[in-house]
């Protein structure tokens, strides 16, 4: 699978933060293949980039968001915490310092 240049630039970040290394493409339902972006498998946290989310994507068109709304609720049901970012949260820190929250378990983020 190739990987997208803005979960390219989640992964510099996270390693610039120096928070704990997630699995990529972690597939977590066998036999589907879905993936997640990122996975936390110990904590059951994943963190999805929704790429094109003003151009069109796949990911806000009919067909794909019925599928994201699949595989979301499937990983809810399995104990799952989804965190999902768009360009912008990544480019202005939303995303990591929501993603050093969820490992922290909330308890330093500000």
């Amino acid at each position: 699978m190739t990987r997208s240049a803005l979960e390219e630039n989640l992964a510099i970040l996270i390693a610039a933060e120096t928070l704990s290394v997630p699995s990529r493409e972690y597939r977590f339902a066998p036999p589907r293949r879905w993936r997640f972006d990122f996975a936390w498998p110990a904590i059951k946290l994943a963190v999805e980039v929704e790429g094109g989310t003003w151009s069109g994507g796949r990911h806000t068109r009919g067909a794909g968001f019925a599928k994201d709304c699949e595989k979301y609720n499937a990983a809810a049901s399995l104990g799952w915490r989804v965190l999902r970012f768009t360009k912008e949260m990544i480019e202005d820190r939303t995303a990591i310092e929501m993603i050093r929250g969820a490992l922290l378990g909330w308890r330093d983020y500000e």
